[in-house]
């Protein structure tokens, strides 16, 4: 085991825990309070709708045991994902428990508010030397970066005592790698407002009159890898590749994510791409694969998924879409993933635009529901205040594909795409009654179909038909089975 310093000048969490014994520093970031957003309002969203949360970093492979003194009355701890199967102990205010291997965990009391989140890296292997040709390497400490621009065969390597502020962006660039155990924040990056609108707020403002950043940014390129680091505060998505191909993201974290569209995971017209190991929290969609014009692949596919915990603060979890307009995006496999914590739907394909979605996998998901989900809502104004029920009875849709013309995501086009050849395999739901889910196409030739469910469960109970199941199969669905 190796517990992680924090880097001079970090502000540790006043938060009392141990590993193996050890005490292991806490850190602090923001997240969503609430399910809450709207159309960019011409101004980022207000710091009332964010709330604090807490991480911690360490490697080991597990067994190792943690003692948590949270410093406050709870009566409930749950610690997830499930699949995990860490059962905690309290005495005297300490919570004891066991994380059995390498991953991305969330503790909890009474609820999913100001949760303490913990990454347990693998042990590394690999070793950068910062004299070696190539390396940009980020020691110890802090640093300030702005936008550093990759060129092709170069390392950055983020030190597990490092904070880097800023962003790693790179276009057109081949052979390069993001490495290392420490942290990149985002937080003092900000979106510049290019010219002022005269009523903001209203929903109606264009995204166009302000420029941000994404946290990671490719474009066009080939042969990268993203290995062990976290990513705080993303002002916009976390991870952004846009036609690149030979991809590799792996045991990655994205917290802090409270701004509008700061997704966590996506993927944009590329090839051979995977990612695995990952711990997903994002305000926006989390995992993600696209189709855009304009770069150089006019598909999405050979994209795998797999191995990651997903907290989906809103939008959707596992998604394909919704902007699809390339010409395929097929071989697209999600396996092996927890999603811990959603708003929308869990599993979506949402086709706007005019590409084919078809041979896609869901295997092994596990989804996990709270006694208490509050309904997402859009804010209409800058004096709306979003509005807890604390009796809410919605339930985020476990499954939804559909085919649509979007007002926003559709950009005009005319054409209509098409969703076919889609598995959902051995899917686990829990929660203390089954959720709906929802297939609807657009018309008879663009319709969604051949669509096959091979395992579905309310806990370990098999569901073998589409109405248990709550599947509700809107106009134009066709050949939907069920075993």
């Amino acid at each position: 085991m190796r517990i992680y310093r924090l880097p001079q000048g970090e502000v540790p969490a006043p938060i009392s825990i141990t590993a193996g014994g050890l005490p292991l520093p806490v850190s602090l970031c923001y997240v969503s309070a609430c399910p809450y957003n709207r159309r960019w309002p011409g101004h980022q969203r207000t710091t009332d709708q964010r709330e604090i949360a807490y991480f911690a970093r360490l490697a080991g492979t597990g067994p190792i045991t943690f003692r948590y003194t949270p410093g406050r009355a709870f009566s409930v701890c749950t610690v997830r994902p499930l699949s995990a199967k860490v059962t905690p102990t309290v005495k005297d205010g300490t919570i004891t428990f066991t994380l059995p291997r390498a991953g991305g965990y969330s503790v909890e009391l009474d609820g999913l508010h100001n949760a303490l989140h913990l990454f347990l890296d693998p042990p590394m292997n690999y070793r950068v030397s910062p004299d070696a040709r190539g390396v940009r390497y980020f020691g110890p400490g802090v640093h300030r970066i702005g936008i550093l621009h990759l060129k092709d065969d170069e390392t950055v390597y983020i030190d597990e005592g490092a904070v880097v502020y800023g962003c790693i962006h790179g276009d057109g660039v081949q052979r390069v790698r993001i490495l290392g155990r420490g942290i990149l924040d985002n937080s003092e990056n900000v979106e510049e407002i290019l010219r002022k609108v005269d009523k903001l707020g209203d929903g109606s403002v264009d995204v166009g009159n302000s420029r941000r950043e994404h946290t990671i940014h490719l474009i066009n390129s080939s042969d990268i890898e993203i290995e062990g680091i976290t990513i705080r505060d993303s002002l916009l998505y976390n991870i952004a590749c846009f036609g690149c191909s030979n991809l590799t993201v792996k045991n990655c974290k994205t917290i802090g994510c409270w701004r509008y569209n700061s997704d966590g995971i996506d993927l944009h017209n590329c090839r051979n791409a995977r990612v695995a190991d990952c711990f997903v929290r994002s305000y926006d969609d989390s995992l993600c694969a696209k189709g855009h014009p304009g770069y150089r692949y006019d598909t999405c596919e050979d994209i795998l998924f797999e191995n990651c915990v997903v907290w989906n603060d809103w939008g959707k979890a596992l998604e394909i879409g919704a902007e699809t307009s390339a010409e395929h995006l097929r071989r697209i496999t999600f396996r092996n993933c927890d999603i811990i914590h959603a708003t929308h739907p869990a599993i979506d394909i949402m086709n706007v635009d005019c590409g084919r979605v078809h041979d896609v996998l869901f295997d092994d998901i596990r989804i996990e529901y709270d006694t208490v989900t509050q309904r997402p809502a859009m804010q209409k104004n800058d004096e709306t205040p979003f509005v807890v029920d604390p009796h809410s009875t919605y339930m985020p849709l476990a499954v939804c594909f559909n085919i649509q013309k979007h007002p926003e995501y559709s950009g005009g086009l005319d054409r209509r795409g098409y969703v076919y050849d889609i598995t959902l395999r051995n899917i686990r739901i829990y929660a203390d009654r089954m959720p709906s889910s929802s297939l609807y196409g657009y018309d008879e030739e663009h319709a969604v179909s051949d669509i096959t469910v091979d395992g579905f469960f309310l806990g370990d109970r098999r569901i073998t038909s589409l109405e248990e199941a709550r599947f509700h199969l809107g106009k134009h669905t066709r050949n939907v089975q069920i075993r």
